[in-house]
């Protein structure tokens, strides 16, 4: 499972980072988590607000930190 946190590195960014990583581990997957941060890169995905959750090359969320278990269930 490939997933990508897309966010140029504001608060609510690492935020959605530190909540995905959490919830990766919860659930025991085997993943590789990356930080895209590069804009060029950000709006490549379509997404045009910040921070977006990528799960295997779609976008599951843009522009809100959900609940950890809200990324869980995207996760899954």
């Amino acid at each position: 499972m490939e997933i990508r946190i897309l966010g140029t590195g504001c608060p609510k960014c690492h935020k959605l980072e530190e909540e995905t990583r959490l919830a990766a581990e919860e659930l025991q997957l085997d993943c590789n988590i990356e930080k895209v941060t590069e804009l060029k890169d950000i709006m490549a995905f379509g997404v045009m607000i910040t921070p977006a959750l990528v799960v295997d090359g779609k976008v599951k969320v843009a522009g809100k930190v959900p609940a950890r278990e809200d990324i869980k269930q995207m996760l899954t």
